[in-house]
């Protein structure tokens, strides 16, 4: 018999296994700095016992290490995202509250980041503690800050953190505000998606300083901003197109629906739209992002098989006041039933943002830029040469 060591064929190491993926994902092989550090840090030793996975219907099933180790073992050395804490309310709806990102986003992130020996980086939302094991291993423990709100994932991290001999400061307590006793940072990495950018991450980074930063608008969470900050205290960068995570919770919009927009004896304005309900909240990101930039504070659901209609796309802003609905019946494709009600007409709106995104060329993610200033935020969208000056801006 072949002992296993000499076998011509060996079952390659987990972390091994988890890097081909990565590199199928990224269509090229990670950085050997990075390669290094991913071996050094087993993913699964940052996992819980019990996680989540999707069940293919939208919802979450549970996965025991103890009652199926195979399928755990698979998820946690798999390219995917493991939620690893959820919230379920009375009716059976399951909410993500907490998870590991896809391996390749991290990496993503880390690349964006352009880290070099000596930097002192700070982590806003330290999670399961891997990310911050990995900036560990590239950095040294003491060059690491990890901030993290809710109290029981912060212990968790540090105690999973230690084991693997890495003691980074973790810090409870809300990232908004970052972590000013250990400042000033040459790198943020926040690993929750924004509305807009605390003005606690300038201050506590100098000049030439680089923020990761993954976005969100109400319309929709995808997309990770790269930003530089500049000597007056601004910051200008640009938006890449990956990323989807859990919105910080000092800026998640509140508003129900049901509850808190739809009343008794309303009269909503009728009339009808040429435009695709899914052209505006369909499979394109591009057009999804540039909607939800253009068009601040709206939230959109798709509801299947109400008694009025085959399909509906509901809108609403997020002060509750507004709301629109856009019908499809299961044949006509010439025409859309809408109606608007509030003090918003928040279809109209959501039309001439997505006419400005056509006349523009329907630009991709990655040509729009954010400009961050004591005042607020604008966004650029920078030309298809990007030596050219940025040639619309839109402010927020």
């Amino acid at each position: 018999m072949i002992p296993a060591s000499t076998s011509p064929n060996p079952t390659p190491p987990p972390t091994t296994t988890l890097l081909t993926h990565i590199t199928a994902t990224l269509g090229h092989p990670v950085p050997p700095v990075w390669a290094e550090a991913v071996h050094a840090v087993p993913r699964d030793r940052f996992l819980p016992g019990r996680v989540w996975l999707r069940d293919g219907d939208g919802g979450y099933v549970p996965c025991d290490r103890a009652t199926d180790p195979v399928r755990w073992a698979e998820a946690a050395y798999r390219d995917v995202p493991v939620v690893t804490q959820i919230a379920e309310d009375d009716d059976g709806f399951q909410e993500p509250t907490s998870s590991a990102s896809a391996p390749s986003t991290v990496l993503r992130m880390l690349a964006d980041a352009a880290l070099a020996d000596g930097h002192r980086v700070l982590e806003i939302g330290t999670g399961t503690g891997f990310h911050a094991a990995l900036l560990s291993h590239r950095l040294g423990a003491g060059r690491v800050v990890s901030v993290e709100v809710d109290p029981l994932l912060a212990e968790t991290a540090r105690a999973g953190l230690k084991a693997l001999g890495h003691t980074p400061t973790v810090i409870t307590g809300d990232g908004a505000h970052g972590y000013a006793a250990g400042a000033p940072y040459d790198r943020i990495i926040c690993t929750c998606s924004v509305r807009s950018v605390p003005a606690a991450w300038l201050a506590q980074t100098p000049p030439g300083a680089r923020l990761v930063v993954p976005w969100s608008t109400s319309w929709i969470t995808y997309g990770t901003l790269v930003l530089t900050r500049r000597p007056d205290g601004t910051a200008d960068g640009q938006f890449a197109g990956y990323g989807s995570y859990m919105v910080m919770r000092g800026q998640r919009a509140a508003a129900d629906l049901d509850r808190d927009l739809l009343r008794e004896g309303q009269r909503p304005r009728r009339s009808s739209t040429a435009l695709s309900p899914w052209a505006v909240a369909g499979e394109s990101l591009d057009a999804q992002f540039a909607i939800g930039l253009r068009v601040p504070d709206v939230w959109h659901s798709w509801d299947s098989g109400t008694d009025e209609a085959h399909t509906r796309l509901w809108l609403a802003d997020d002060a509750a006041t507004s709301w629109a609905s856009v019908d499809y019946d299961g044949r006509q494709t010439a025409a859309y039933l809408v109606r608007q009600h509030g003090p918003r007409r928040l279809w109209d709106e959501i039309e001439a943002a997505h006419r400005r995104w056509v006349r523009a060329g329907e630009p991709e993610i990655a040509r729009h830029g954010l400009t961050v200033t004591p005042e607020g935020q604008r966004v650029l969208l920078r030309p298809q040469r990007p030596s050219a000056p940025p040639t619309v801006s839109e402010g927020r």
